[in-house]
């Protein structure tokens, strides 16, 4: 079982290649038959129980290895400590982050931040829902849905020019449909992150444990369960219909999404 059953994850992963020679090291010896996954998770529950610096260990990754290339995600646990952090403190008053996030425990969080201010955390997690932004950067081919050990899972994996390319076209969408706003912004700052990454990075959309529950979401509803899940054709279609000006394409294709979605947040309350 998933330690977080409830989080989904956009990875990038880089060629080795674009790493220093210290981390090409590190990254070269480990195994990529290794569950890093659960690695990752169990690690992250720790730290909410035993509070440490994660500035203060060595990091790990995920790794694939495709046509003898090696591709690199670093967990990159300390830079996303402290943004999840800040922007935490940007969500409410300082007069009240206080009763949530003592102090002793920010100073263990920011221990060290000094050393990460050249440092772009390589994934972006989400907890109960996956954004639409997300599936705007792949198409319906490159998703791979299957069972394993932890139970039903989807993948979706492109390149990151492609997934650049589709990226500018929704936020451009967007932007001649709306006009600048906090859709507009999400989008810009997905684009925005992912130019900062090497050009033959690959990207990597995990529903990681949410994958059961859509599973188990849409059987109840009486459809085939994951196969249902048309999430990457809803957002194209809504994309699609906004481009065209055809509002009710683009509504149709937006409601059919956020409910399904909808659906799997639901158990958050339930739990």
């Amino acid at each position: 079982m998933r330690p977080t059953p409830y989080v989904a994850s956009l990875r990038i992963y880089e060629p080795l290649s674009a790493f220093d020679p210290v981390d090409r090291l590190r990254w070269t010896s480990i195994d990529p038959e290794k569950d890093s996954r659960t690695e990752e998770q169990s690690l992250a529950l720790r730290r909410i129980i035993f509070p440490e610096p994660p500035a203060g260990r060595p990091d790990g990754a995920h790794i694939l290895d495709i046509d003898g290339v090696r591709y690199v995600s670093p967990w990159s646990t300390a830079n996303r400590c402290w943004a999840a952090l800040d922007d935490f403190k940007d969500s409410m008053p300082s007069s009240v982050t206080k009763f949530f996030v003592p102090e002793s425990l920010e100073d263990v969080i920011t221990a060290g931040v000094e050393q990460l201010e050249d440092k772009v955390p390589h994934i972006l997690t989400q907890t109960w829902v996956i954004p639409p932004r997300w599936f705007s950067l792949f198409a319906p081919e490159e998703r791979v849905r299957g069972i394993d050990n932890d139970g039903h899972y989807t993948l979706m994996r492109a390149r990151i020019a492609d997934a650049k390319a589709r990226c500018q076209v929704a936020h451009e969408t967007v932007q001649r449909a709306f006009g600048p706003g906090p859709v507009e912004g999400e989008i810009e700052e997905l684009e925005d992150w992912l130019d900062l990454f090497h050009p033959q990075s690959l990207v990597e959309l995990d529903y990681g444990g949410l994958a059961n529950y859509l599973d188990k979401a849409l059987r109840d509803s009486g459809e085939s369960g994951l196969d249902a899940d048309t999430s990457v054709e809803d957002v194209l279609s809504s994309l699609a219909g906004l481009a065209a000006g055809d509002g009710s394409l683009a509504g149709q294709g937006y409601e059919r999404l956020v409910s399904r979605w909808r659906k799997v947040g639901a158990y958050e309350s339930a739990m």
